[in-house]
């Protein structure tokens, strides 16, 4: 397994870098929650930063100590509201700026999950949370060889080849078992993408966190293409993977049936010059299509209503088609509030009406395909390509 590892790196170096929005249909009938059922949901999709805070080895994410005031940056941005930069990744932590009450462009130098590294005008140096940025004023410096702000390009597919523990940190000792070291474990046969290979172990997005897989629990291993060129026949130009929450409450029940719902709906082919429109897809999100009853997010809050999941859905795509240069999206937003849990923020694409929806043209001059997948164990994978 280590020698195709190692094959793979060397030939992609070769050849070459909870949540739905409520419907602007009726549904079929109306959806009354007990105010404990409504707990229940609102918890399914809160985001609690204490769940991220774990002991063991982690993949080693700069710090200020690697930026100085000369170091390049990678965007412009403006921050809003009620923010301050610190001199830690922590609220409590010494402020190198506090807010003054008026917007202020900064240097963003690095882009993590829940953390940017940024660079003031007076060459201060410090943390700020994604949150507190006005997603339309961030700008690449260098355009052309920049991906957008939301982009992470994974750089592998695999399918796991038995019960697949996706350990919180990369402690050997740890994790391989249901010991709560996890944070999920899934089924085997179970398609997946990778971000990259570190110290020996397989790098996932888990939520706002990084997740971590044993290389001998993953088969099929194979790269996604850098470009729009596939490498191999039928070679995936673009992979992307969400998870979700396994737990086991009517309403998450009835959530990742949606999910799986919304995956066959959007499996489909774009031809060049065609549009994808989610709505449309995989609405009118009633029991009639075949949803049920589960959580829904509403200007930041969390509610009951049919296709709840179906954001996931949508947003795990649009993490896909961020990557590819030649998808134009024209209408995609954000859920209000601090967004959707099971994804960074200002990385999620909300659906729901004619205002929550996500339409993207296909420009590439070949048709593609889309192949949306999910085996009930807590892992979505979106897979995009050439379908010529």
């Amino acid at each position: 397994m280590k020698r195709l590892i190692c094959a793979l790196l060397c030939m992609a170096v070769l050849l070459t870098g909870l949540c739905f929005a409520a419907a602007e249909e009726p549904d079929d009938e109306d959806v009354e929650f007990s105010n404990e059922e409504e707990d229940e949901i609102r918890s399914l999709d809160e985001v609690d930063e204490s769940m991220y805070v774990v002991t063991g080895k982690v993949y080693p994410e700069p710090t200020l100590k690697d930026f100085n005031k000369n170091s390049p940056a990678i965007y412009t941005g403006t921050l809003i509201g009620k923010y301050s930069i610190f001199s830690q990744m922590d609220v409590k932590s010494k402020r190198v700026v506090s807010n003054s009450g008026s917007s202020r462009q900064v240097d963003i130098l690095y882009v993590g999950l829940q953390w940017l590294i940024v660079r003031t005008k007076e060459k201060k140096i410090g943390y700020v949370k994604r949150e507190w940025f006005s997603l339309d004023t961030i700008k690449p410096l260098d355009p052309v060889n920049t991906p957008p702000f939301n982009a992470q390009k994974h750089a592998y597919i695999a399918t796991t080849a038995s019960t697949c523990h996706v350990r919180k940190t990369m402690d050997p000792s740890q994790g391989s078992g249901d010991d709560g070291n996890n944070w999920v474990i899934l089924k085997p046969g179970t398609t997946i993408s990778i971000w990259k290979f570190y110290d020996g172990w397989a790098m996932v997005n888990y939520m706002r966190s990084y997740g971590y897989i044993d290389p001998n629990e993953l088969t099929d291993l194979k790269p996604v293409s850098p470009t729009d060129e596939m490498l191999y026949p039928d070679c995936p130009i673009g992979a992307y993977t969400s998870y979700y929450k396994m737990v086991q409450i009517e309403q998450n029940i009835n959530r990742i049936h949606n999910i799986k719902l919304g995956c066959k709906f959007i499996s489909v082919v774009i031809n060049p010059g065609d549009e994808f429109n989610a709505n449309r897809l995989m609405g009118r999100y009633n029991a009639s299509k075949g949803y049920k009853k589960a959580g829904v997010l509403v200007d930041g809050r969390t509610t009951a209503g049919y296709g709840g999941g179906t954001c996931q859905v949508s947003s795990t795509l649009y993490n896909v088609v961020v990557q590819l240069p030649k998808i134009r999206i024209i209408q995609r937003r954000a859920h209000g509030g601090s967004g959707a849990s099971y994804l960074p923020i200002h990385c999620d694409a909300a659906v729901g009406n004619s205002e929550l929806n996500q339409r993207w043209i296909n420009n590439y001059p070949f048709p593609i395909r889309i192949e949306a997948s999910s085996n009930d164990d807590g892992a979505l994978c979106v897979q995009i390509y050439r379908a010529d």
